[in-house]
Parts: C-alpha cells; sequence; structure tokens
C-alpha cells in the first residue's frame, strides 16, 4: 500500500484542510507536525492513536515533528463544558519533561521534540495582534465549533485566543522547519484549520492538514483522562498487565478497528486473524493478537510476556509461580493487610476485613469460597505459616470469583 492507501484503510483521515492530500502523503517526503498540550505527567491510549500514526508518517519517509505545548499548556485548551484549570508553570515544565521523554522513548530516539513556548516567550502583545490577531476574523472563530458551543455559558478570553496560539505554532513551524502538514484528533479540526488559514492570509502559501478519528470504547465514550477511564502509557501508572486486562477484553464490536490503528500489522495479516477470530470468538484470537502488538511495540517484548505470564498464572491459580514485586505491583488497587505468621487464617479473614465476622469466614471456608495464593482452603483450622508467603512477603487471598486482598508481611 501506498501511505495515502494505508491510513484510509486503516480509518486513521476524517477531516482534510488539503488540494489533494494523496498527492502530498504519496509524494516527495515531508515535515509534519502533531501536538499535545503537556496537562499531565503522561499520555494515554488516546494520545497513542496519534502517535502511532506519526510513525506510521515516519515508516514512509515523511519527518515527524512532535510539539509540546509549553505555552499553550499555560493557558489551556476549551473544553466543550467548562473551562480547564490553571497549570502552575513549576508542574507544567515537570509535565513536559515527562512527555518529552515519553515520546522520544516511543519513537525509540527518531523524533524531533520541540516546545512551543521557546518561541512565544519573545513575542509581546502588541507584535500578536499584529502579525496574528490582524489575519483571524472573529466570526470566523466565533464558527468553530467548542467556541460556539461555550458562547452561551461564557468563554475567557484566554480560552477563545487559544485557537490563535495554536494557528501560529503552524505558522512558526513552516517558516522555519518547512512544516506543510498537521495531523491530529478530530477534536483538534477548528484549531488546525486556524493554522491553514493563517498561513494562506499572511503568507498566501497552501499546507496541509488532516485529522483522525477520536478512538471511543465500545460504549461510545473516548478513551482519555478526561473521561475518567484512562490507560495511561507511563508504564508506572498503567501497568503492562493492567493494560493486557484491558485489551483481551476489548469488545468484539472494536478489536478489528483496533488491530488497524494500534498495530503495524499488515492489511493481509488482519483479515487473516478476523477470518480466524470470527470462526472461534471464544478463543480471543484477534484480542491475543492485538495485546502481544500494542504492548510489544509500547513498552518491548519482555513486558508483553511478563504480562501474558502474570495473567496466566491469575487465570489458572498458579499464583506461587509470580514474584512477590508482581503482586505488589498489580495488586496495589486492592485492599492490603498485615499478615502475622501463625495467626488462624479465621482470625486473619475478619483482621484483614475480608470478612465482616468470624461466622462470614467459616462460611466462606466451608463453601469453597477463599483460596490462598490460588489454592483453595477448606480447613478451618488453618494456620499462616512462612511458607504461605511468597518470597517471604505477601501473599494473595481471593474471597469469591472477583475479590482479591493482598497480605503483606
Amino acid at each position: 500500500m501506498t501511505c495515502y492507501e494505508d491510513l484510509m484503510y486503516r480509518g486513521l483521515i476524517k477531516d482534510v484542510a488539503s488540494e489533494d492530500l494523496q498527492k502530498v502523503l504519496d509524494g516527495k517526503p515531508i515535515s509534519f507536525y502533531w501536538g499535545t498540550d503537556p496537562t499531565a505527567d503522561s499520555l494515554t491510549i488516546g494520545h497513542y492513536s496519534s502517535l502511532i500514526t506519526a510513525k506510521r508518517l515516519a515508516k514512509y519517509g515523511h519527518h515527524p515533528i512532535l510539539l509540546v505545548g509549553g505555552a499553550t499548556g499555560l493557558i489551556g485548551d476549551p473544553r466543550p463544558t467548562a473551562e480547564r484549570e490553571i497549570i502552575s508553570k513549576e508542574t507544567l515544565n515537570k509535565y513536559y519533561d515527562c512527555i518529552k521523554g515519553q515520546v522520544s522513548k516511543i519513537f525509540g530516539g527518531n523524533v524531533e521534540i520541540v516546545n512551543n513556548y521557546d518561541w512565544f516567550k519573545d513575542i509581546n502583545w502588541i507584535d500578536f495582534l499584529r502579525d496574528v490577531g490582524k489575519y483571524i476574523n472573529v466570526n470566523y472563530m466565533l464558527n468553530k465549533d467548542i467556541i460556539s458551543r461555550r458562547l452561551e455559558e461564557g468563554i475567557t478570553f484566554a480560552e477563545f485566543a487559544y485557537t490563535l496560539m495554536q494557528g501560529y505554532d503552524y505558522l512558526y513551524l513552516y517558516e522555519n522547519k518547512n512544516v506543510t502538514l498537521q495531523c491530529a484528533g478530530s477534536d483538534q479540526w477548528g484549531n488546525i484549520t486556524t493554522g491553514v488559514e493563517l498561513i494562506g492570509k499572511k503568507l498566501g502559501k497552501q499546507v496541509n492538514a488532516f485529522t483522525m478519528p477520536l478512538i471511543l470504547d465500545a460504549n461510545g465514550k473516548k478513551i482519555g483522562k478526561s473521561e475518567g477511564n484512562a490507560l495511561w502509557l507511563d508504564i508506572n501508572k498503567t501497568s503492562s498487565y493492567d493494560l493486557y486486562q484491558y485489551l483481551i477484553n476489548t469488545d468484539d464490536s472494536k478489536v478489528e478497528e483496533y488491530l488497524k490503528v494500534f498495530t503495524f500489522l499488515t492489511k493481509e495479516e488482519i483479515e487473516d486473524i478476523m477470518k480466524k477470530h470470527l470462526e472461534k470468538p471464544e478463543d480471543r484470537i484477534a484480542q491475543k493478537a492485538l495485546s502481544k502488538e500494542f504492548i510489544t511495540d509500547l513498552h518491548g517484548k519482555e513486558e508483553f510476556e511478563k504480562a501474558f505470564n502474570q495473567s496466566n498464572a491469575l487465570f489458572s491459580g498458579n499464583i506461587k509461580s509470580l514474584k512477590a514485586e508482581d503482586l505488589l505491583n498489580e495488586f496495589k488497587e486492592v485492599n492490603h493487610f498485615n499478615v502475622e505468621v501463625g495467626e488462624n487464617i479465621i482470625d486473619m479473614l475478619v483482621r484483614g476485613n475480608v470478612c465482616t465476622s468470624k461466622r462470614e469466614a467459616r462460611e466462606m471456608v466451608s463453601g469453597n469460597a477463599i483460596t490462598l495464593n490460588g489454592e483453595k482452603i477448606t480447613d478451618l483450622e488453618k494456620i499462616i505459616n512462612e511458607e504461605d508467603l511468597i518470597e517471604g512477603k505477601v501473599l494473595l487471598l481471593k474471597k469469591g470469583k472477583k475479590n482479591y486482598f493482598l497480605g503483606i508481611k
């Protein structure tokens, strides 16, 4: 496939501002950019769909420039419902460093990263009004989708002017880096067309832009931190195991889309996977392929194998094959309690708040509803000993089918 055909097959082109995007993408190498504001110390899967598209363009020979908005991040992109919280300069600089390192790692160091604070910090207010504001009509700005939706409840001037700042980013990169294409998520359409408009009016030049559809889950919700279901690209915020669990449980209605968007598998490979998947959907062949490709590309082969083995161990009940560190990481969100060697199992269940009373604890044990490190406990007189602790540090209790508790010595 050509670059354009590949993006179209994967459903990665939504809105277009270009006389001939196919000619641009399939022609000689160009410089393009994608940008994000550092509003957290990590990007999410929502960002990753754009980053991996940028990697695709790079694989076809185009030069990627990733902009992390140290200046625009201080203002905040208008949200559809309410103004964003202002981030302090110190916090934003910390976030910038985190995201810069994250993006560089994702691209294996083969990417140019820029900070728009570097050119905004020396621009004075009068120059900005003359060099940017003079070329963009207020009526044009009012017609932007998010701005028009905010007018009734109110929008600050800072938010209103945000689109001018992003438009100037494109102008600056065009003049100084020869950037002729911007790509972004579809929620940025209003902002990126401001850049196209500014370059056209100020310089009389035609540049290009396209947006990618936002990636939604099976419930139609955006996958991002603002939706409360964030999956972070930072392995310390979302472990490979947690990411594996999310991907392996991808709804059948979304898995082919995710294979196209999040992996570098070819059209033929995806079609073969989906054919096998549809023959035996209970085997989750497509979800397994998605998990492997996604995690391997993001965190490496070892992290995928680690997540895969941990999942298999937990599913099969072979908890003792895991390391104490793995359990501490993967079950950091569940209830923890201190283990006392020599204590009766019933007393521990009550003291650890696994059960509300000794009566319930005895009923749970007698009903085969308590497992210790994957093994069912049936002895009401069971005493917790050193051998029950993995690496002498932790033990994992499960009550019923889904309720986990971690005991730590």
